[in-house]
């Protein structure tokens, strides 16, 4: 017997065949158990989160749109049109989204309506639909993790989600928007990068880009990136065409094939915000020069180089002296929305302004995943293979990590991408803990401390998930002491709630189908909930509706009672204390709104009473377009 053998604690040696024998069955089947696990978070969050599938607690603005364009849909709208014609009637609103997320919810709601009531199926619809996504998502970072790593180091990877909370919440039940599928689409991109089957790997980044661009073009930012990255690797390692080659084909035959498939009618023009012949365009022209980079006989890098900064400065003069407009905003707002609308979205903020307890629990799970694929990038600086995929992680990480300067919502995108590189360094800890030598042991304990403190962060930070709760949507921790009832904060809390609640607002359907004047953050919910008709939502391309309510409740109550009359609106619906309402109080402490607040209220406004079990949270005047000018208090 060697000495090694005397040595070894006799524990080990009874556990370490059962190990070998689990790890070698983990590593064949990592596809099966992959999927089991996201079964078994699937079913937990349903489970956990039935009382808002039961009451349908669709928080979210876009959520109601999206449930609302499904409805529609299936209700005989055609599908290249996508407006919404019961936001600022009878012309409706121009919504820019792709219906192919409204694919798995359509399926999902027929499905269930063979064995269940309409109003159920919707429901079970909803919050299933939102988990689908986060298969593929695990399934991406898995791959990542196994090509990066090896061995079961992707067992942290695919639970490494439930530490990344802000990310997390857009698989919620419930939230039924496309967020979960571009981050998905992204991690996918990012696992093709890194395949060691180029064909293969370059199909899978071409094709996630093209389908995720197809949705929307809020994740175009970090495929830009990735395409950056595809062609540096091209320039930089001979031989790296075989993935740049069907990267190209990929992306740019997807992006074309699928705006003729889902372009809306609306997408058809030459807008900025959405995949259409603006974007056709550009990207079938990267794709094409990517595809011709090829082909070139280019003999060293350096020749590499200048031909691909000749063909990137053509793309970008292409793209700039046909449409410069989408180069400086895709958005296109105008200056007076940017500033009474825009800014005052606080994810539409960067990261420096918001407040210690959002940014700590944020940014934690990223600055440990880029200093250990920093750490990783020097361990296999001599493999240069191994090197270019760790590399393509820790630029992409990064990158992501820049973008929260730019605004909060990046914060998913940050979260998801540090995965990698974060199981990487959670699992090299603990082995290290485990088998290494004495010294390196204590090393590998801190380090399982320090990212351990990452992992359970959000519980270290409990106000941190009730904040971001408040801007994804995701249900609020509760807190550890009991909140004041009569703060500001928990008042417009409670009023955040209540009013966007089944039950309240139902009861607004006790009257006839009407155009019902409210604030821009309660009319999706307004629509989706009851029969009547709303002047807008959050949505850029509707800037001219958004300006009038702010300009309307700004403003003096005769404006806004010949802004009402263009709209068409019969009804005026408030809610003390929600949270847009304290803009205008705010910012116009004379204005209509703030009037109505403190209780002034024209006597053009006649009060509609409503059968109610319990009190309403909400306010509900009748606009009497015949009646003279004139104030009254109300009483």
């Amino acid at each position: 017997m060697s000495s090694a053998t005397q040595n070894t604690p006799r524990w080990r040696a009874r556990i370490t065949p059962l190990v070998d024998r689990w790890s070698a069955y983990a590593d064949a089947e990592w596809k099966w158990l992959t999927f089991l696990i996201w079964v078994g978070i699937a079913a937990f969050y349903i489970v956990s989160r039935w009382q808002q599938v039961h009451w349908l607690v669709l928080t979210d603005t876009d959520d109601n749109i999206r449930y609302l364009q499904v409805k529609d849909w299936l209700a005989g709208q055609g599908w290249y049109d996508l407006r919404q014609y019961r936001l600022d009637p009878p012309g409706g609103a121009n919504i820019h989204w792709s219906r192919l997320v409204d694919l798995p919810i359509a399926g999902l709601m027929l499905f269930f309506r063979l064995f269940t009531d309409i109003p159920t199926a919707d429901r079970l619809a909803c919050a299933i639909a939102p988990l689908l996504p986060l298969l593929p998502m695990m399934l991406s970072l898995a791959f990542i993790v196994r090509r990066l790593a090896g061995g079961n180091a992707w067992i942290v990877a695919v639970l490494a989600p439930l530490a990344a909370q802000m990310g997390l919440s857009m698989y919620m039940p419930m939230r039924i928007d496309h967020h979960g599928w571009q981050l998905a689409l992204t991690v996918a991109m990012l696992a093709g990068m890194v395949d060691r089957n180029w064909l293969r790997g370059g199909i899978v980044a071409g094709l996630s880009s093209a389908f995720s661009i197809a949705i929307g073009m809020e994740m175009i930012v970090y495929l830009a990136a990735a395409g950056a990255i595809v062609a540096l690797r091209w320039v930089f390692k001979d031989g790296a065409a075989r993935r740049m080659r069907p990267y190209a084909i990929s992306l740019g035959g997807g992006v074309g094939l699928l705006f003729v498939l889902t372009a809306s009618y609306a997408n058809r023009a030459p807008v900025c915000d959405a995949l259409s012949p603006v974007w056709v365009g550009i990207l079938g022209a990267a794709a094409g020069g990517m595809l011709l980079l090829t082909y070139l006989p280019l003999r060293n890098w350096q020749q590499r180089l200048i031909a691909g900064a000749v063909i990137g400065a053509l793309v970008a003069a292409f793209a700039l002296l046909n449409w410069p407009q989408c180069v400086t905003s895709a958005y296109q707002l105008s200056p007076e929305l940017q500033k009474l609308w825009l800014a005052n979205i606080r994810e539409a903020k960067p990261i420096t302004v918001q407040a210690r307890n959002v940014v700590v629990p944020l940014l934690s799970l990223p600055v440990v995943a880029i200093i250990g694929a920093l750490f990783a990038c020097w361990t296999v600086r001599r493999d240069t293979e191994a090197l270019w995929a760790w590399a393509t992680v820790t630029l992409m990480t990064i990158f992501a990590v820049g973008l929260l300067f730019w605004q909060l919502r990046a914060g998913p995108a940050a979260q998801f991408l540090a995965i990698p590189a974060a199981a990487w360094t959670a699992w090299m800890a603990a082995r290290t803990m485990l088998f290494g030598k004495p010294l390196w042991r204590v090393v590998g304990a801190l380090a399982v401390l320090v990212v351990g403190a990452v992992l359970f962060v959000y519980q270290i930070y409990p106000e941190a998930n009730r904040l971001i709760a408040d801007m994804t949507d995701a249900a609020p921790a509760k807190p550890k002491a009991k909140p004041n009832p009569n703060s500001r904060g928990e008042l417009i809390r409670k009023a955040n709630g209540r009013c966007r609640s089944l039950p309240q607002l139902q009861v607004l359907n006790q009257l006839p189908p009407a155009t019902i004047f409210t604030m821009v953050d309660l009319g999706p919910r307004l629509i989706a909930t009851t029969h009547h008709s709303a002047i807008a939502g959050p949505y850029h391309r509707n800037g001219a509706a958004i300006l009038d309510i702010h300009h309307a409740l700004d403003g003096p109550p005769d404006g806004f009672r010949a802004i009402a009359a263009r709209h068409f609106a019969t009804y005026l619906l408030i809610c003390p204390n929600f949270p847009e309402g304290t803009v205008y109080q705010s910012r116009s402490p004379k204005g209509f709104y703030a009037q109505l607040m403190r209780g002034t209220v024209p006597g053009w406004l006649q009060p509609v009473t409503l059968t109610s079990p319990a009190p309403l949270p909400y306010k509900l005047y009748r606009i009497d377009y015949s009646a003279p000018n004139g104030k009254e208090v109300a009483q």
